[in-house]
């Protein structure tokens, strides 16, 4: 039975497998284990009887601005509509703290425009830019494309 759920302590060691399979493949960027512990609140997973499948984490980066991001779900997963349904469920999660737009950083266009997300200027993000990027290997030549979409009710 699939299950979507916060993750926990014991969960760390399988979300740390999956990026870092994923990010082997240059798929997605690398955690570290440090990383992972540190942020583990931001954290939903994927279930399948116990083992993990997916990961996805709604990280705060401004007072109206979140990331979706360390998103991977398994091969033999893909297509089935989970990785659409944990993005709305990291949404809704924004929505409910406030928040009405959320981005990712990725090589995964299509998956994203299909979530409804569009393609931004990363130069858009400063706080982004300059608070987490800068310390990224790949700065200042990010070869990953931003994506951008509003959820939740405009601000009034």
């Amino acid at each position: 039975m699939i299950e979507f759920r916060k993750a926990k302590m014991t969960d760390v060691e399988a979300i740390h497998g999956l990026i870092t399979e994923f990010a082997e493949k240059g798929l997605m960027l690398p955690r570290s284990r440090n990383t992972l512990y540190e942020t583990l609140r931001e954290f939903t997973i994927i279930v399948d009887d116990g083992r993990l499948i997916g990961t996805g984490a709604l990280h705060i980066i401004w007072d109206d601005l979140a990331e979706v991001r360390a998103l991977a779900l398994r091969e033999e997963y893909q297509g089935q509509g989970l990785g659409k349904r944990l993005i709305a469920i990291l949404e809704r999660e924004a929505a409910e703290l406030g928040i009405h737009r959320v981005f990712a950083l990725t090589y995964q266009v299509e998956f994203f425009k299909k979530c409804g997300f569009t393609e931004e200027d990363k130069n858009a993000m400063p706080h982004k830019i300059w608070k987490e990027c800068i310390e990224c290997p790949k700065f200042p030549n990010c070869d990953e494309v931003a994506m951008i979409k509003r959820v939740g009710p405009s601000p009034i």
